[in-house]
């Protein structure tokens, strides 16, 4: 069978981004305190941390929480913040969250777009050594043109020179210890040359097809997160 003329696929990808975005704005109302990993967490277990990105909220991650909890030991939390602060104090707030958790647990921070820039610094600025790894999910580590004209902190922290933005780059060889996946969505349409952003040195996977909201909603992408939860878990046991 010939493949798709490519305004067909455009047009296809359009739509499916735009049922993503309706998705999300329909699961804001959920999780506006966040949401706390198990009181049944114990040393051992594995807490993967969800972030999720600007004009969001941690209910926009439920449908990937529930993913990737299915197996015994392995818990979630996701932290809810309002779009104003900027990447290093929201890298606080996600220190507040963790700091609550045994001492002994592995943490997967997963974030997606914004998210995923505050999981990286975390990772590389806080020496947690619970952090067994960090993936990221349509990230802009090489920043987003125009977005310092939102004029707030996270807007500011995600320009393409920004000072948050150049000391993860810089540093992303330096903690390797602490491997990264990026997972890039080929045709996000928010990030310019989606591949670009890829954190540099870390591993990458490219999802064809995914538009910047629809990889929070994407089976195979839900499937790539849980199979590197479980990967990480077994080396680390």
């Amino acid at each position: 069978m010939a493949d798709r003329p490519s305004w067909t696929r455009a047009l296809v990808n359009a739509g499916r981004e735009a049922l993503a975005f309706g998705r999300q704005a329909w699961l804001l109302r959920h999780d506006l305190e966040g949401a706390p990993a198990s009181a049944e967490v114990r040393d051992g277990d594995d807490v993967v941390v969800l972030l999720h990105g600007l004009f969001a909220t941690a209910g926009g991650l439920r449908p990937m929480r529930r993913a990737i909890t299915r197996h015994k030991g392995v818990h979630a939390a996701a932290m809810t913040y309002p779009p104003g602060p900027g990447v290093e104090e929201l890298a606080e707030r996600l220190a507040a969250l963790v700091s609550e958790l045994p001492g002994a647990v592995r943490l997967h921070l997963v974030g997606h777009s914004l998210g995923g820039v505050v999981a990286r610094l975390y990772a590389q600025e806080a020496g947690d050594t619970r952090v067994v790894q960090t993936i990221s999910m349509a990230s802009p580590f090489a920043g987003v043109v125009g977005a310092s004209a939102l004029g707030f902190g996270a807007a500011r922290d995600l320009a393409p020179d920004s000072a948050v933005l150049r000391k993860i780059r810089l540093a992303a060889s330096a903690t390797a210890n602490v491997p990264h996946l990026s997972i890039i969505a080929a045709t996000d349409a928010v990030l310019r040359s989606p591949v670009s952003h890829a954190l540099p040195g870390g591993e990458v996977i490219v999802m064809e097809g995914q538009g910047h909201n629809t990889v929070l909603f994407d089976e195979e992408v839900a499937r790539i997160v849980e199979r590197r939860i479980l990967t990480r878990r077994r080396k680390t046991c």
